[in-house]
């Protein structure tokens, strides 16, 4: 076997994995969040038809297939669809909008058909290397089925871009969305491109682009359930912090004992001294006040399911803003910087990253909610 096959033989495994084990995860994602049940599918979709086609592919010892190849307009006219059809599908799982879905497939779903009668028939594509012979045979069956699949493909090509931009406008679609559909609206041309002049190494190339831009989406689709996931708890009220000696005592017997007492220590530090609120207070003056070192810090908090230093202070400083919201004493982004944030848009990063939700959204329903008390 030619070393380029087995090049593409690597990629298609490769590919196909990938976008298996993003179905298999995100279909695990979509009992608890429906959302994601469309894009499970398509992701599986896309895995299965790479793994019927890598066998074929790579007996074909990656020849040159000739202008718009028949095997390589349908996969076109599929993937373009399902890339297409999941702006569609965001508001409501698909399994609600089955017409609507049958509708729009229903055109690549007649030229698969026509396709599939032919070649049980006997029927063979014609071959064709050059502008001239394409012209020859235009009006061949053969040939008009394909000008038809091209232009189905580049209707869904130009609904991949154009979609997510309209519906962004009128449904709460992620913002990310567009530049995702953008992206692989172009890599679908660049696909077409190779349907007229074929390169095995321009078709390993879509793939890896196609499989990063997949990856892209459902890492950003992780983003959104982690931004769900319940925050670390905090200790309750510590009136008597370990001492250096105690927890170095420990540390022989009992290492993740001695863990939880650093935890404890720092805990106690927090709780009791506001420094945090100071906007400048960081990593290296909790170290300092606590007497433990970066390393042993970040191994006690950690240990206690905050990520780093950085974002255990700023828990403290998002609780402090919260309550001073609830309080009235917050009444718009801009007063965050009481709470400790160095800026407002630190503090609107860390609280939709942290609380899921937006920090100006907080402000207004916790002041609609004082009006709503003050008149009842």
């Amino acid at each position: 076997m030619p070393l380029m096959s087995h090049v593409f033989l690597i990629t298609m495994v490769a590919v196909a994995t990938a976008h298996m084990l993003m179905a298999c995860v995100l279909g695990l994602f979509a009992r608890y969040r429906v959302q994601h049940l469309s894009i499970a599918w398509i992701m599986a979709l896309f895995g299965i038809g790479l793994i019927a086609a890598a066998p074929a592919a790579v007996n074909t010892q990656l020849g040159d297939p000739g202008l718009l190849h028949p095997v390589m307009m349908l996969s076109l006219v599929v993937t373009s669809f399902l890339q297409s059809i999941y702006p569609l599908s965001i508001s409501l799982p698909g399994y609600l909008q089955w017409g609507r879905m049958w509708y729009y497939a229903w055109p690549a779903i007649a030229l698969l058909m026509v396709y599939a009668v032919a070649f049980a028939f006997g029927a063979r594509p014609v071959k064709v290397m050059t502008w001239e012979e394409l012209g020859a045979n235009l009006l061949s069956g053969d040939i008009l089925l394909r000008m038809v699949a091209l232009g189905l493909s580049i209707y869904y090509i130009v609904n991949i871009i154009r979609l997510p931009h309209v519906l962004v406008r009128v449904i709460d679609l992620p913002r990310y969305l567009k530049g995702y559909s953008t992206a692989m609206g172009l890599s679908a041309i660049y696909y077409i491109r190779l349907t007229i002049n074929f390169s095995p190494e321009g078709l390993v190339v879509y793939l890896t682009l196609f499989t990063l831009l997949n990856l892209y989406l459902f890492f950003r689709a992780l983003e959104t359930l982690a931004k769900r996931l319940p925050q670390p708890k905090r200790a309750e009220a510590i009136d008597e912090a370990p001492s250096p000696e105690a927890i170095e005592r420990t540390e022989k017997e009992d290492f993740n004992e001695a863990n939880r007492q650093r935890f404890l220590r720092v805990e106690h530090f927090m709780q009791h001294n506001r420094e945090w609120t100071d906007s400048t207070f960081g990593r290296d003056r909790l170290c300092e006040a606590t007497g433990i070192n970066r390393h042993l810090l970040l191994q006690c908090l950690r240990a206690h399911d905050h990520n780093n230093a950085h974002d255990y202070i700023n828990s403290y400083r998002i609780d402090e803003l919260k309550r001073l919201v609830r309080r009235g004493l917050v009444t718009t982004p801009a007063m965050s910087v009481d709470a400790g944030f160095g800026s407002v848009k630190t503090a609107r990063s860390c609280f939709e990253r942290m609380e899921g939700r937006s920090l100006d959204d907080f402000i207004r329903q916790e002041a609609a909610r004082a009006n709503s008390d003050e008149i009842g």
